[in-house]
C-alpha cells in the first residue's frame, strides 16, 4: 500500500470544523462525491465498527482506531458489506485490509489545518487524487459558513 495525505486550512474553530467532518447531515454532503447517498452508521467510540454506507446499503466495514475529540480520527478498514453480508476474507478486501485512514486537525495562525493521511492501494490512488481534494474543499466551505453551534458528540 502507498500512503497519501491531503491538506486543506479553514478558517474556523477546530470544533466546528470536527462537527462537520462527523455530523450526519454534513457528513453526507462532504462525501456525496465518494458515491450517491454516502452516509455513515456508528457510535464514533474508540474500538466501535463503522459502516460506509451509500444509497444501496452497500460500502466499508471499519473501525475507529482513535477518537479524540476534536484533534484526531483514525479508522481502520476491514472489509466490505456487499447484499448485507460483511467480507473481510476475500482476495479483493486482502489487499487493503487493515489500511488506516487518519484525519488530524490543528490549529495554524488562527485556522484549523484538517490533514488526512491513508494507507491506499495503487489501483485506488488516482480516484482519491481526484475525489478527496473535492471532499476536503467542501469541509471548508460548510464549515466557514456554517452557523450551527459545534455541538458533536462524537
Amino acid at each position: 500500500m502507498e500512503k497519501l495525505q491531503f491538506r486543506v486550512s479553514i478558517d474556523a474553530p477546530r470544533e466546528k470544523v470536527w462537527e462537520v467532518l462527523w455530523n450526519d447531515v454534513s457528513y453526507s454532503d462532504w462525501t456525496s462525491g465518494f458515491g450517491e447517498g454516502s452516509r455513515v452508521k456508528t457510535d464514533w467510540k474508540k474500538g466501535s465498527k463503522v459502516l460506509f454506507l451509500g444509497a444501496t446499503d452497500e460500502g466499508m466495514l471499519s473501525m475507529i482506531e482513535d477518537n479524540i475529540p476534536n484533534e484526531f480520527m483514525s479508522f481502520k478498514h476491514l472489509g466490505m458489506i456487499k447484499d448485507g453480508v460483511e467480507d473481510v476474507t476475500s482476495d479483493k478486501v486482502k489487499e487493503w485490509n487493515g489500511a488506516l485512514e487518519n484525519y488530524t486537525l490543528k490549529n495554524v495562525n488562527g485556522k484549523t489545518e484538517l490533514t488526512v493521511d491513508m494507507d491506499i492501494t495503487s489501483a485506488h490512488k488516482d480516484h482519491f487524487q481526484e475525489i478527496f481534494p473535492k471532499a476536503l474543499n467542501r469541509v471548508k466551505e460548510l464549515a466557514e459558513k456554517s452557523k450551527v453551534a459545534a455541538t458533536s458528540n462524537v
